[in-house]
């Protein structure tokens, strides 16, 4: 088919920019990329580009960087784009005077099978309570978030070893699908919803949300039974990472984060927290099993293989990890 409706993409991170690539190379009609100013970071505090921006760049699109949603330049720029459709993935919640611009509408890419994990981190979420299945979905924009029609979906299986990186990834490329699937539904005229209160019914579901990840929502309780423990850390892995204070009576407590694990269900050979190891191995006791680490790191210091930390740590003292 043609692809001749005018399209503004809005996103920010790698998550929305190799979709935007992706529409790019299949030769979809994008006339602007509106995504977040650039921003100070690093130990120098350059200015850093959004990743969408680079892309942007790179296919020489005109971009628009606006620090308000509401500003009067910002909204006359946009509309002089005269865009059929609005994309948007991962980006800021929009105001109606923005969502409400383009004549066919403005529809977001969701990472997950909503109505279900609504919010900010619904991919962490999913691997965090133990999910075997998510997925992605679009939906048009409405004045509340993550709860407008829903257009279409498409599933994916979370394997047990999946983290939240690797799932990423899974949904991104999954992404790619969905949404060039639904420009072509808008521009056929082919779109058929359904309401998203309908599905809670049919279904009769009971809603879990994915509000954004805070550090007290990364913090362990080895209290908790092996496999939750394990689903929080893979759930948070590689970013922002799992964690638990290191402590030791004459040692000041230091912040580990955990990364790659595995874990055993078996009667532990040591107190519930008890940071230790045995046959070669870094273990974390937990109350029906153990954690065996494979990548950690200890606070100041970078992450690493425990082969190279069991190299420079004493284990001869007694640790908890609290």
């Amino acid at each position: 088919m043609t692809k001749q409706q005018r399209i503004v993409f809005m996103g920010t991170p790698d998550f929305a920019s190799h979709i935007l690539d992706q529409l790019i190379i299949n030769q979809y009609n994008i006339v602007g990329v509106v995504t977040t100013p650039d921003r100070p970071a690093g130990r120098g505090y350059k200015l850093q580009e959004s990743a969408v921006k680079k892309v942007a760049l790179k296919h020489d699109l005109p971009i628009l960087q606006p620090e308000k949603l509401k500003n009067e330049t910002f909204l006359s720029d946009l509309e002089a784009l005269n865009a059929d459709v609005f994309v948007v993935i991962a980006f800021r919640m929009l105001p109606k005077l923005v969502w409400n611009m383009p004549k066919r509408g403005t529809f977001n890419l969701h990472a997950s099978l909503l109505p279900q994990y609504r919010g900010a981190a619904p991919i962490h979420w999913a691997v965090i309570n133990g999910e075997t299945e998510t997925g992605v979905t679009t939906f048009f924009i409405d004045e509340k978030i993550d709860t407008g029609e829903v257009i279409s979906n498409k599933t994916c299986a979370i394997s047990a070893e999946d983290t939240v990186g690797t799932l990423h990834d899974k949904l991104m490329y999954l992404g790619v699908d969905l949404v060039m699937e639904t420009l072509d539904q808008i521009e056929l005229n082919e779109v058929k919803t359904q309401s998203q209160e309908s599905i809670i019914n049919q279904f009769n579901l009971d809603l879990k949300e994915a509000h954004k990840i805070f550090k007290p929502d990364c913090h362990i309780d080895f209290n908790n039974p092996v496999i939750k423990v394990y689903n929080h850390i893979r759930g948070l892995n590689p970013f922002p990472g799992a964690w638990a204070t290191l402590t030791s009576e004459g040692d000041k407590n230091k912040q580990l984060k955990l990364f790659n694990c595995s874990y055993t269900h078996s009667t532990p050979s040591q107190p519930v927290g008890t940071f230790y190891l045995e046959n070669k191995r870094v273990k974390i006791a937990c109350t029906d099993g153990e954690i065996h680490l494979n990548t950690l790191q200890v606070e100041g210091k970078k992450r690493m293989e425990t082969s190279d930390f069991q190299r420079g740590f004493n284990f001869e003292k007694s640790y908890l990890l609290k």
